[in-house]
């Protein structure tokens, strides 16, 4: 028997409580508003939610409080609008208002979390990082060129977006009526229901005759980020390292941790999902612009970034690089500027590419598949190749690392060594 809190409206409000009191089910409150659901879930544990999806019933204040209870909620739907309202906030566990209890009850007992565990061969996915400093030095364009690539070379691929100043992967590849995936993962994470399969239903999928990847979109609205909490997006990483081969991460810029200026040290912190990902990062990619005053941004946040980062791999990637900014032979004045006052030396450099870039936005593509010979991607080709999946003895996929592995177990085991790279 479940005991339930249910807050819906009358079209299918008095079907459902009739169905709901037949199974055998408990009703503990029936509620008309989303302040009444609210104050419910503060003064009880119901195993589950049936509620509206109206904004009479049914806000982020809802999904909140459940959240931190560790209550599943199922959001009845009459109609499209309503639907995708729902899915605006995150709550993926929707259903038609004419769905049947048996179709509702599924889902509010599919919530139990399947232990994950690593593959037979002991492998986990590869986390990339994308962060660069305020100003806007391109992030989100690398991280989706980034995915764009590896998949093109036959990698299974996640493309997140973690930035709590306001998501901006899905609008980039024209997915404008998109739901925040990653904040309904971060969600699962909290009440420990987040299971690959789970990952796969909310996640969307990017597919061209190219490339194909999975996305998680970030939020669309900033004042969201209470929900992308720091041990919400570390367990959702995780468990993305069990689903993909590789994990790119598009994060926000700001690095400040906020403790000296919060009077509450438990407080959520907005920065705390772009700290997370980069202390989960295997490898950061560090983007800045090409300019006199994005290359000052870049060398002195670079610094903060070096003391958050727990990796040695971090590729410095400049971008939009041009003479008409920093004068002639502009790739020589930018490495002197790095190597002299950061002490970078081995930097990627990515040319001013409007056109390029310019066409993918417009189709809503990747560069890959909207402008196949644009030299912004030829570059990003280039860093994948040479730095994120240069040919090792383990393989270039997990098929081909499994194989490798096998035989290594036959002829001895493998000794890899990390060369570790200082700024």
């Amino acid at each position: 028997m479940l005991t339930l809190l249910t807050c819906l409206d009358d079209t299918a409000g008095d079907r459902l409580i009739q169905q709901i009191s037949f199974a055998g089910h408990d009703i503990v409150a029936r509620l008309d508003t989303a302040h009444d659901l609210v104050s419910a879930i503060r003064g009880r544990t119901p195993d589950g939610i049936v509620v509206s999806a109206t904004r009479r019933h049914l806000t982020l204040d809802v999904l909140a409080e459940a959240d931190d209870a560790g209550i599943r909620m199922v959001a009845v739907a009459a109609d499209d609008a309503e639907r995708r309202y729902a899915l605006s906030l995150g709550l993926f566990e929707v259903v038609d208002a004419r769905a049947s209890w048996n179709d509702i009850e599924a889902l509010l007992r599919g919530g139990v979390a399947v232990p994950r565990a690593p593959s037979p061969d002991g492998e986990v996915g590869t986390v990339i990082a994308v962060w660069g400093p305020a100003g806007a030095p391109g992030r989100t364009t690398v991280a989706i060129q980034l995915a764009a690539e590896l998949a093109f070379r036959g990698r299974t691929v996640a493309l997140v977006d973690a930035d709590t100043y306001g998501g901006a992967i899905a609008p980039s590849l024209g997915m404008l009526d998109e739901s925040p995936s990653f904040a309904a993962a971060c969600r699962l994470a909290s009440r420990d229901s987040l299971t690959l399969a789970e990952l796969e239903r909310i996640a969307s999928r990017y597919t061209s005759p190219r490339s194909a990847f999975w996305i998680l979109s970030g939020i669309g609205r900033a004042s969201r980020w209470p929900e992308l909490g720091a041990d919400r997006v570390t367990t959702v990483l995780s468990t993305c390292r069990q689903w993909v081969d590789y994990v790119v991460v598009d994060t926000g810029f700001n690095l400040e941790t906020d403790e000296e200026i919060s009077s509450d040290m438990f407080a959520p912190r907005r920065n705390a999902a772009t700290l997370a990902a980069l202390r989960q990062a295997d490898r950061v990619v560090a983007v800045g612009s090409a300019d006199p005053i994005g290359l000052s941004r870049f060398l002195r946040a670079h610094v903060d970034l070096l003391e958050q980062v727990e990796t040695a791999e971090i590729s410095v990637v400049i971008n939009r690089l041009r003479a008409s900014s920093v004068g002639s032979n502009a790739q020589h004045q930018v490495q002197q500027t790095l190597g002299r006052f950061g002490g970078l030396d081995d930097a990627v450099f990515l040319p001013l590419d409007t056109a390029g870039v310019d066409a993918a936005v417009l189709a809503g593509k990747t560069v890959l598949d909207a402008a196949p010979r644009s030299p912004v991607r030829t570059a990003i080709a280039q860093l994948v190749d040479r730095s994120i999946i240069a040919p090792s003895p383990l393989g270039t996929s997990r098929r081909e690392a499994r194989q490798a592995a096998r035989q290594e177990q036959r002829g001895g085991p493998l000794q890899m060594l990390r060369a570790r790279r200082l700024g």
